[in-house]
């Protein structure tokens, strides 16, 4: 890759939580990455970074932790010859204990709904619902996290097994379980089951009972809004504001708080 023409873009400093935005004329590639990663990425190293092949803009990128970030734009296996490319910046969120509209899990009352134990007298505390490419990042450190804090966690991976009708078994951990843990992300929208959970969950909430506790991973809220408007109003939170152990804390207390 060294070599490899790119447009670059370099910040001192951007917040954790603000969302770079780039707009551009083509399909392009497009890679957030601090220092270390972007040094790697223009000699021809192995390199992490955030973004992908970007065929929509704008596309919006969440910064996930403070301090210098650099967002390169290349057409590396693209038959493109060119792309024109335009970034802004967007500020980051209120904190989330201090927006109206994101107010603390635990202010909103959660009335645990009646669960009904399975023929082996089991329940759960929590499903957690997400799309397999975010199974590594969030769903799987967010169970064993909840683990940790004494809660029993209906995870696919620990529950499925071979041969198991996977609707069934879905099915079967929604009804006995007390509140739907909901990992909101695009690869979250584009999947078939994941949209299956959601709609379970939301069919055992419409009684009034608040089943549902929403976490927004790599999304913007247009995304989201795009998606579901329903959505967009359900308080949550937030990989790139909150950390796997603060949101595992916070849901264990709106678990444990009746």
């Amino acid at each position: 890759m060294a070599g490899l023409p790119f447009a670059k873009y370099h910040w001192n400093r951007l917040d954790k939580g603000a969302t770079v935005v780039v707009t551009l004329t083509k399909a392009a590639n497009v890679r957030l990455m601090d220092s270390t990663n972007f040094n790697s990425f223009k000699n021809g190293r192995a390199h992490k970074f955030f973004g992908g092949l970007v065929k929509t803009s704008p596309f919006r990128i969440t910064v996930p932790r403070t301090g210098s970030w650099y967002l390169t734009v290349d057409l590396m296996g693209l038959k493109a010859s060119s792309v024109r490319s335009t970034v802004a910046v967007e500020p980051p969120a209120l904190p989330v204990a201090k927006s109206a509209s994101q107010q603390s899990l635990q202010g909103i009352r959660h009335e645990r709904p009646p669960v009904v134990p399975n023929e082996d007298g089991e329940t759960w505390d929590v499903f957690i619902s997400h799309a397999s490419e975010d199974k590594s990042s969030v769903a799987e450190p967010l169970a064993i996290a909840l683990r940790e804090r004494g809660l029993k966690v209906w995870l696919d991976k620990t529950e499925l097994r071979i041969g198991d009708s996977l609707r069934r078994k879905i099915d079967h951990g929604l009804a006995h379980s007390a509140f739907g843990i909901v990992i909101l992300s695009s690869s979250f929208f584009a999947k078939g089951w994941p949209q299956y959970e959601l709609d379970g969950i939301i069919g055992l909430s419409v009684n009034g009972d608040q089943r549902m506790l929403p976490i927004w991973h790599l999304i913007s809220r247009d995304e989201i809004a795009r998606q579901s408007p329903s959505l967009v109003d359900k308080i949550a939170r937030n990989t790139a504001v909150d950390t796997i152990a603060e949101i595992a804390d916070e849901i264990t207390a709106v678990v444990n708080e009746t």
